[in-house]
């Protein structure tokens, strides 16, 4: 399999009966920024927020959010670079360069400031942006992953359960190549607190997605990118702690509290919330409290 870039493919997407599809009166956009193309879905009216996703899923895992807060938001869903409906480009995985494609998106849609709300990958790629343009964030949500280079970060990277942080290159790519739903399935099934919460046509949704050409390279280039991003953290973190409010939501039988801990290291005004019952998957496993959590705090006036 060959490093790309791939071209802007769209493939037919198979009805889901638990996609939940986002609200009417959304639009998608293609949007150039920082030399690649982000799918962007955009909706509602009022203060800004984004909705960053993260591995195994793509924008379509924050439905039911945007569904809550556009009443009284705008809401801006991007697919990572690479990911989803994005176009897939040969490099720029690393978070610091995704932080600066989601302030090219924001200036192409006319957006000053963002509410940030991001689950696994989208954490680091959130926290590079907050990191670059601390004055474009207003409050910023994470959700269950941890940041490269920051507080417990080695420690976590002995843990059996993340060797996929080290699985990448092209005889890996060739070993998953036509078995991306096995690959897939690994991550939501050990990754929840029940895998029946993860249904089969969400699984089916995300893995035709994954199984786009140039696709599963892209994600394995967001996991490559990690020691680079460690780097740039760290050089972040020197610059000064995050100062804007932070909610570190962890699933209870996933990074639960540890969220905090990790925040706690790179940020001055962190709450801490543990959904109960729920693993990594916090908007499918626990979709009504975690809604709920996020809308408490994006409410909250500071």
């Amino acid at each position: 399999m060959t490093a790309g870039p791939w071209p802007h493919e769209r493939i037919p997407m198979p009805a889901a009966t638990d996609v939940q599809p986002f609200p009417a009166g959304f639009r998608t956009e293609d949007i150039q920024t920082n030399g690649t193309t982000l799918y962007v879905r955009v909706g509602g009216q009022g203060p800004a927020v984004m909705l960053l996703h993260g591995y195994g899923e793509t924008g379509d895992m924050w439905a039911s959010l945007a569904a809550d807060l556009a009443h009284d938001h705008t809401i801006v869903v991007p697919d990572l670079r690479g990911m989803g409906l994005s176009a897939r480009p040969a490099s720029g995985y690393d978070k610091k360069t995704q932080g600066q494609d989601v302030a090219g998106v924001l200036d192409a849609l006319g957006i000053e400031r963002v509410d940030l709300v991001t689950h696994d990958i989208g954490n680091m790629v959130g926290y590079a942006f907050a990191a670059q343009y601390p004055d474009r964030v207003t409050r910023f949500a994470l959700m269950d992953a941890p940041l490269p280079g920051i507080g417990p970060w080695e420690e976590m990277l002995k843990s059996p359960l993340l060797w996929h942080f080290r699985f990448g290159g092209p005889d890996m790519e060739r070993l998953v190549a036509g078995r991306e739903r096995i690959y897939l399935d690994r991550f939501w099934n050990e990754f929840s607190a029940d895998p029946k919460s993860f249904g089969e046509a969400a699984r089916e949704h995300y893995a035709k997605l994954y199984e786009q050409p140039g696709a599963m390279h892209a994600g394995f280039s967001q996991f490559a990118a990690f020691d680079q991003d460690a780097i740039d953290n760290l050089v972040f973190l020197a610059k000064g702690e995050l100062t804007m409010p932070v909610l570190a939501v962890g699933g209870e039988k996933s990074f639960g509290p540890t969220m905090a801990v990790v925040m706690r290291a790179a940020a001055t005004d962190v709450k801490e919330v543990v959904i109960a019952g729920s693993g990594h998957w916090l908007m499918e496993e626990q979709p009504a409290a975690t809604v709920a959590a996020v809308r408490a705090f994006l409410d909250k006036q500071h």
